[in-house]
């Protein structure tokens, strides 16, 4: 019987447990995409207790606590935060089977060194025992640190001064890399209602006033160079549908023109200037060597009432389904054409998209680049053990897992860094199997490098970042070495 966290969690083969503990364990993590607010970081934040850091940002712990009937006042309202950490631990009873249950215990163990599990019951016991790791406050830089971080890069809108981040890029402390990425969601949405204001918005952080396609396109390069100067290499974009359609300027001047004067457009018309828009979005990250990710098939805010309550982003997405790979092949192969193809990175929310995926990307290949396009990491509601174990095995399946860009948290949390070691131990636990089931050999090398280069050194080759892999601070490993050791 395995020992709940023990140093064989996950691991279910001599192999892979050997991978695990002999190189993966003291790997450096690169977060390539996060929702980290960069002015934590650069502020170094101070967090007074457990909830500030478990719940203040986690919508995936806010729906479980939803789903077990906790009112709305222990989950984002006023409620004491001892009252909430007591509610999640409540949760936590029935949350068998969940990758949260685990994620919330390796986060115990790893930043405040307890050992334990946590119930209703003993909630007071471990808040306090917490309280004494954290003391008069626990600061950013050392969560980051102990979870052995050396670059993250944020997600970050167009209209951003990025003043948090030359502000972090100023400080001689600094003890690692955290970038900009470019986030345009809100220049392809012209359906929304918002949409006239944020022409505004852009049009006023890029000096260039918006009113047909051509000053669109010189506003966002003007922004898109502001983010050169700050360090950017990656875009990002989150896609409920992909459509590809054929425009003409005029069209794209004319659905424009529409909505400055806030008339309401068709839904064939907002697939026209998506296709337009992110096509020239696509060839110039390309010019600059930016690498492009596309997030499909998110159904947002479907609980209206809770949507005006509380916005954006607080727990209630769900799977939407229905992308046409069709279409996407159609604008990769425009891009493609055009010799203007950027390394481009797909995600699914919908489980069943990976082989669509896997049997998509290398049919855009590029002399010189190990999977130019390529299937991202396990999204969202896939982030769990079966769904990184489907990921692996579809994509080695199909093409190359040694190419792979591998792992990242896609999270607002700084605790949420656990994630990467849970990956780890399941990549290790995949290559063993096929290691002991006589699929691949036992070869330390080959193995060696399979285990770094998709943990982080692929990734970081794919986007062009750098990281100082001198210095020893790396502490992703179950035991010692939490925050306040």
């Amino acid at each position: 019987m395995h020992r709940f966290l023990g140093d064989d969690f996950l691991l279910t083969t001599r192999t892979g447990k050997a991978l695990y503990c002999n190189i993966a364990k003291d790997l450096p993590i690169v977060d390539y995409h996060c929702h980290i607010d960069p002015a934590d970081v650069a502020s170094d934040r101070i967090y007074s207790n457990p909830t500030q850091l478990w719940l203040s940002h986690d919508h995936y712990k806010w729906r479980l606590m939803r789903a077990n009937g906790i009112d709305e006042a222990f989950i984002t309202g006023g409620a004491d935060d001892f009252c909430k950490f007591e509610q999640w631990a409540q949760v936590l009873e029935k949350a068998a089977g969940n990758p949260l249950y685990v994620w919330s215990h390796m986060e115990l163990k790893r930043f405040f060194g307890y050992a334990g599990h946590l119930t209703g019951s003993n909630a007071r016991d471990v808040w306090d025992f917490c309280m004494e790791k954290i003391g008069s406050g626990i600061r950013a830089s050392a969560l980051l640190k102990t979870a052995g971080v050396r670059l993250l890069c944020t997600t970050d809108d167009p209209a951003s001064d990025l003043s948090w981040h030359r502000k972090y890029r100023s400080d001689p402390n600094r003890t690692i890399r955290m970038l900009p990425a470019f986030r345009p969601d809100r220049i392809l949405a012209a359906e929304k209602e918002t949409f006239p204001q944020y022409l505004e918005e852009l049009s006023a952080a890029s000096g260039v006033e918006v009113i047909d396609f051509s000053s669109l396109r010189r506003a966002l390069d003007a922004r898109m160079d502001f983010f050169s100067d700050n360090g950017c290499v990656i875009s990002d974009h989150g896609l409920s549908a992909f459509h590809f359609r054929t425009w003409s300027e005029a069209e794209i001047d004319e659905i424009l023109r529409s909505r400055l004067q806030k008339a309401e457009i068709t839904a064939a018309q907002q697939q026209t200037y998506l296709s337009a828009v992110l096509c020239f979005l696509a060839a110039s990250y390309d010019k600059r060597g930016w690498a492009m990710q596309l997030h499909f098939g998110v159904n947002r805010n479907v609980n209206s009432a809770m949507f005006g309550l509380l916005g954006p982003d607080t727990g209630f997405d769900c799977i939407g389904g229905g992308i046409s790979y069709q279409e996407v092949a159609l604008f990769l192969d425009r891009m493609q054409s055009q010799n203007a193809l950027p390394k481009t990175v797909l995600y699914s929310i919908e489980p069943g998209d990976n082989a669509a995926i896997d049997s998509l990307i290398h049919c855009f290949p590029s002399p010189g680049i190990a999977s130019k396009v390529q299937h991202g990491a396990s999204w969202w509601f896939n982030d769990h053990k079966e769904g990184i174990r489907q990921h692996l095995s579809s994509l080695a399946s199909q093409g190359l897992l040694g190419t792979f860009i591998g792992m990242l948290t896609d999270s607002r949390s700084l605790l949420s860094y656990v994630r990467h070691d849970y990956f780890r131990r399941i990549l290790c636990d995949y290559l063993g199997a096929l290691v002991d089931t006589g699929e691949f050999p036992n070869d330390p090398q080959l193995l060696e490098n399979l285990v770094k280069d998709i943990s982080y050194r692929n990734c970081l080759s794919y986007f062009g970042l750098e990281i100082d892999e001198s210095s020893n601070f790396n502490a992703m490993q179950q035991g010692g070495n939490h925050v306040t050791d």
